[in-house]
């Protein structure tokens, strides 16, 4: 095998499965602390890449203006969702709320098919997003090069949150116990509420480089995306924010070898990657970094 067509579907990989991972982060975050599979996560993402189309379009704001202010939107978004249809539901069973994540899932898809229509908008990117590079035959764009770089920093920034700040220590207080957490004077409707907040912000930037790379955006984009950033979340060990970037370049990688050295199969790139994610979970049913969840978090 050519090692420069190799090194080509790495970077590639690299790039996609970025944007899966920074999605996943959200998921398995909000997971953490509330047990909650957020459905609605993925569509977060679509709000946040119509929210940095609006700006970009209508207020002729700069691409990286308009992605700071998708992150507020999405955050601020993420936070009323939270406010209106889970913080009424926080006793009642789990189906209940995996039942209200899915109609809010509707209720965004069909908001913004009204708003927006349902044909899908042209996204156009910088054009420093689209120069070239070349290293050593490898030829890639300055836009695929920000994707992964950017999942680092944001990374090591959320690590930093979690086990560094005041904020990060009562999220993993209240991914123990929330009971327990109330009663040690913490506000835990707020640190839930930062929770929603950081993982809506994350899929904001995740919809945003997406629509950048694929010029395109539309209502019902993050369903699909959504449920592979949530089998990448699963894929790595849901509660593990490493474990779900892990799982998300997984998922990337095994999209892109599909496509690359198996072009028949091209078709079916989507099913490979939930194919994958069985095949690992008989072997380990709590993710790659998956760990007994009742002892430790994040």
């Amino acid at each position: 095998m050519d090692s420069t067509l190799f090194l080509q579907q790495l970077v590639n990989g690299l790039s996609l499965g970025s944007m899966y991972a920074l999605i996943a982060v959200g998921y398995t975050m909000v997971y953490g602390v509330l047990r909650l599979i957020n459905f609605a996560h993925g569509d977060i993402m679509m709000v946040g890449a119509y929210a940095a189309l609006f700006c970009m379009t209508n207020l002729n704001v700069p691409f990286l203006g308009a992605l700071s202010l998708a992150m507020i939107f999405a955050a601020c978004v993420g936070i009323a969702t939270d406010r209106i249809a889970y913080k009424p539901l926080r006793q009642a069973p789990r189906i209940s709320l995996l039942i209200t994540a899915i109609g809010i899932s509707f209720f965004l898809q069909n908001l913004f098919n009204i708003l927006f229509t349902s044909t899908p908008r042209t996204f156009t990117p910088p054009s420093y997003f689209e120069e070239s590079v070349n290293f050593g035959g490898v030829i890639t764009t300055y836009g695929s090069l920000m994707v992964p770089a950017l999942t680092f920093v944001i990374l090591i920034a959320v690590l930093w949150i979690l086990y560094k700040s005041k904020y990060g220590i009562a999220i993993r207080a209240l991914a123990f116990d929330i009971q327990t957490v109330n009663l040690m004077g913490i506000d835990a409707n707020r640190i839930i509420a930062i929770v929603f907040a950081l993982g809506s912000a994350l899929a904001a930037v995740g919809g945003v480089f997406w629509a950048a790379n694929y010029y395109s955006v539309e209502p019902t984009m993050g369903t699909l995306i959504g449920l592979k950033a949530f089998a990448a979340a699963v894929l790595g060990g849901i509660g593990s924010v490493v474990g779900a970037v892990l799982g998300g370049l997984i998922i990337g990688f095994t999209e892109v070898v599909v496509v690359a050295f198996f072009p028949d199969l091209s078709g079916f790139k989507d099913a490979f990657a939930f194919i994958f994610l069985v095949f690992i979970l008989l072997f380990r049913p709590t993710g790659i970094l998956g760990i007994n969840f009742e002892k430790s978090r994040f």
